[in-house]
């Protein structure tokens, strides 16, 4: 029987392993992580206050229980150290696996600033769920707290605490906060509904230092202007991780480039999830990773299958203002048209010629989402 190893157990991991044995339930399969294996929808994250869930409950399943209900082997707490493409093996904690496929689901990690002061190492990021679970700790004690980055996760960290009680600062280099996904109407609209829940906002600036004030931390900013917090979180984006597969020799540009069957320039060895370009594209949300497992299911099964993205709409989870994204496919030149309502906001993406191929809708215009997807064009055909 072939040997399919995975490495990673996050959403891509797992989602993978789901698929895969729901084809085959004989082949062998190994899955190694450098974590605990457990189980969890890494999307709660972000809002894990306000459904009253702990970095424990967040965890639906431990590797143990994930092992039986794969029908696999699991290698926790386990790094990777070398793959041999050639040989087929890959080494990690001392010990080998040879495998017929292998599967690279490492994800990405939290990109760091450069920021100087005696307390730049206290800046947390939130990435997985033991991250999670040193932030929630500290959050306990925290009555202030900075977060760095305006972006989509930011924007969820702050909604998140900000109704939990907490006095949050959001600090961003953009005009408005969501820049990358919403015309600058609907930030402002974003914007307006955070603070009107005592989110407070340092935006067209960012941290240039911080250091320890007492008991709390003194965050210089760019602009010269001074934030005093006992708690810090970093959400400024995320990198690809790709040291092991170029330690291996396999090409990376912003991620592992795979085709459309999601093959790297390896032979037998695959990539997706966040660590994965395909086609140009690097896409950190749920459902390209689901596009994703089931059609590199089938192919690990012999049906080789070509990945192929619909428009696929990213909910924003900030509870005081509503917000469904449909950016336009890469490369497609255009500009939005915005009609704001009183409640809400209606952008659609028009190119040259005219045509919706993107949208952004904020507040009552979310209820429109479903009817606009249908008519989108796929990112990939």
């Amino acid at each position: 029987m072939p040997s399919i190893v995975i490495v990673g157990s996050g959403l891509a991991g797992y989602t993978l392993a789901k698929e895969f044995r729901k084809l085959d339930r004989e082949s062998s399969l190994h899955i190694i992580t450098r974590d605990d294996g457990d189980f969890y929808s890494k999307p709660m994250l972000s809002n894990a206050l306000a459904k009253a869930k702990t970095a424990q409950t967040l965890a639906t399943a431990n590797a143990e229980q994930m092992a039986e209900q794969l029908h696999a082997t699991i290698w926790t707490r386990a790094e990777v150290t070398t793959i041999d493409v050639h040989g087929h093996i890959v080494s990690a904690r001392g010990e080998t696996v040879r495998y017929d496929k292998l599967v690279l689901a490492v994800g990405a990690r939290p990109i760091r600033l450069p920021l100087e002061g005696d307390a730049a190492d206290t800046v947390l990021a939130v990435n997985n769920l033991a991250d999670y679970a040193v932030f929630r700790a500290r959050m306990e004690r925290a009555r202030r707290i900075a977060i760095i980055g305006s972006g989509l996760i930011g924007c969820e960290f702050a909604n998140d605490l900000a109704v939990a009680g907490k006095e949050v600062t959001v600090i961003g280099l953009a005009a408005e906060p969501l820049d990358r996904l919403l015309p600058p109407q609907a930030g402002q609209l974003l914007r307006k509904a955070l603070a009107a829940i005592g989110v407070g906002w340092r935006l067209g600036t960012s941290v240039k230092s911080v250091d320890h004030d007492g008991g709390a931390y003194a965050l210089r900013l760019m602009d010269g202007s001074m934030i005093t917090a006992d708690l810090i979180l970093s959400a400024v984006g995320l990198q690809p991780a790709l040291d092991l597969a170029r330690n291996a020799g396999i090409t990376t540009r912003r991620g592992i480039v795979v085709d459309r069957y999601l093959e790297s320039s390896a032979q037998d060895v695959f990539a997706l999830g966040d660590c994965a370009e395909v086609e140009g594209l690097v896409l950190p949300f749920v459902m390209p990773i689901m596009q994703a497992a089931r059609a590199l299911a089938k192919t690990l099964t012999g049906s080789r299958t070509t990945l192929s993205y619909p428009a696929m709409p990213v909910v924003v989870k900030t509870p005081a203002h509503a917000i469904a994204v449909s950016p336009p496919p890469p490369g497609i030149e255009g500009e939005w048209e915005v009609t704001v309502m009183e409640q809400g906001a209606r952008a659609l993406w028009r190119d040259a010629q005219g045509r919706t191929v993107g949208f952004a809708l904020t507040g009552s215009a979310v209820t429109e989402k479903q009817a606009l997807t249908k008519v989108m064009p796929p990112w990939l055909e």
